[in-house]
């Protein structure tokens, strides 16, 4: 049989795009940015991708009632990201072409917080701004105990090794205030009680889980039934930890956001629990779902939601017809299934030392390809960098093809979205650290 002509390598948009930050062909003439003053809190914590030449950043953000923390000012951190991790084809359906054995990443290098995945495709960023961290993790915590009684004392080293307050400030460089950073953070901690309690570590099962996700979404989407039966639903808001979490964070958040942005996140949490559903089902049969069964479900149980807000968190709003187009909903869907494999990744030794089993993508594909461990887990990293390149080729595209402000300050911001949560996980040594795949092949030499 003749060997397959092997194809170029690819890359994101040649010539045209690093980063959203190139020349594009066809963008329009380059012009003083728009948004004055509010554009200084991108250049605090967190280095965001520029815009093609000529795209504003959007409009000033809108202010909520609060004295924000100052905003870390300091040279950028480095761009760019690790060389694909490995040559020739690359990605699903393409194992088949390979004409050399599958190579090895080189050994991580040792950080001060964290070390990366060796051979993922990222962009390191600069830690979050410290003043902010302090802040938005009293806040949270405050939150938590005092208003929504989230957990019991027993579980106050987890929550703090959580470090929500680095993530969402390190996710969020556009945030105008604390206020804003925590419109997210109450999100994000409210969607781990409800994974956690509902799910996994704390009480989770997949038996009944269709029931409490149920009634659970009706703390974000409200309940609108006749009067007898009102008062017995507004009472349940309050009945466990995860539907209390829900029904302050989502308070919070609408009354900051637009009609239409509330909507958006309403849909995007239903997403999620459709996926959380998928997940329980092949628990409770003792199934391994077929590899792209998996990522499937991953298109739904993952990030999305927390992207999906970033123009709410950085005081601005995307039209609701913008953010439906096709294209732009392809960007989000990437971007939050790259980052969902980066929890895949960081957490398999977490995962496989926990009771029972839980699916990731190194296990799925391990059983379902018949590949070692090892050998699953880069494949993975595979998937992931394919992933993170499609979505830069395609973000780069549509800020070429629609430059409005808001279209690229929003881009902007899911890509600042992505960053930061490799960088969190990264550098969360309390929750996460690598398998030791790597430190066997030093053993070798």
């Amino acid at each position: 049989m003749p060997v397959p002509e092997l194809p170029p390598p690819r890359s994101s948009l040649p010539e045209a795009v690093t980063r959203f930050g190139a020349t594009v062909p066809g963008a329009v003439a380059a012009r003083a940015d728009e948004t004055g003053a509010a554009v200084g809190a991108f250049s605090g914590a967190h280095t965001l991708p520029t815009l093609p030449a000529g795209l504003p950043s959007g409009p000033s953000p809108t202010a909520l009632p609060s004295t924000a923390a100052p905003a870390v000012t300091g040279s950028p951190g480095p761009g760019g990201g690790l060389e694909r991790l490995l040559r020739g084809p690359h990605g699903l359906g393409t194992a088949g072409l390979r004409l050399t054995p599958r190579e090895e990443p080189p050994a991580p290098v040792a950080a001060d917080k964290g070390r990366p995945i060796p051979g993922l495709y990222h962009h390191p960023v600069p830690e979050p701004d410290p003043g902010r961290v302090d802040e938005v993790s009293r806040r949270i915590k405050a939150w938590a105990l005092d208003e929504v009684s989230l957990y019991p004392e027993e579980w106050e080293e987890q929550f703090d090794g959580f470090s929500v307050g680095r993530y969402m400030v390190g996710c969020h460089p556009d945030a105008p205030t604390v206020d804003h950073l925590m419109l997210a953070t109450r999100l994000m901690v409210a969607e781990n009680a409800v994974d956690d309690c509902y799910c996994e570590d704390h009480g989770g099962s997949p038996i009944g889980l269709g029931e409490r996700l149920l009634l659970a979404h009706t703390a974000l989407d409200p309940l609108y039934t006749v009067g007898e039966y009102q008062p017995d639903w507004a009472a349940s808001l309050h009945a466990d930890a995860p539907r209390r979490a829900y029904r302050s964070a989502m308070d919070y958040f609408v009354r900051a956001a637009g009609p239409s942005q509330a909507d958006r996140l309403r849909h995007d949490m239903a997403r999620l629990h459709l996926g959380y559903l998928a997940e329980a089902a092949w628990a409770q049969q003792d199934q391994v779902p077929e590899v792209w069964e998996y990522l499937a479900m991953r298109q739904f149980n993952n990030f999305r939601p927390c992207p999906t807000i970033t123009d709410t968190v950085g005081g601005y709003e995307l039209p609701a017809d913008l953010h439906a187009q096709p294209d732009l909903q392809k960007v989000i869907a990437l971007a939050s299934n790259a980052t969902t494999i980066v929890n895949d990744l960081y957490s398999y030794t977490k995962e496989l030392d926990a009771p029972g089993r839980h699916l990731n993508l190194p296990v799925v594909i391990a059983e379902r390809e018949g590949l070692s461990d090892k050998d699953a887990y880069l494949k993975s990293v595979e998937i992931h960098n394919e992933l993170m390149h499609d979505f830069e080729t395609e973000a780069a595209a549509l800020a070429a093809a629609c430059p409005v402000p808001s279209v690229g300050r929003f881009l902007r911001g899911v890509a600042a979205w992505v960053d930061g949560n490799h960088h969190w996980h990264q550098s969360n040594t309390y929750r996460y650290s690598l398998p030791d795949f790597w430190q066997e092949r030093r053993n070798h030499l």
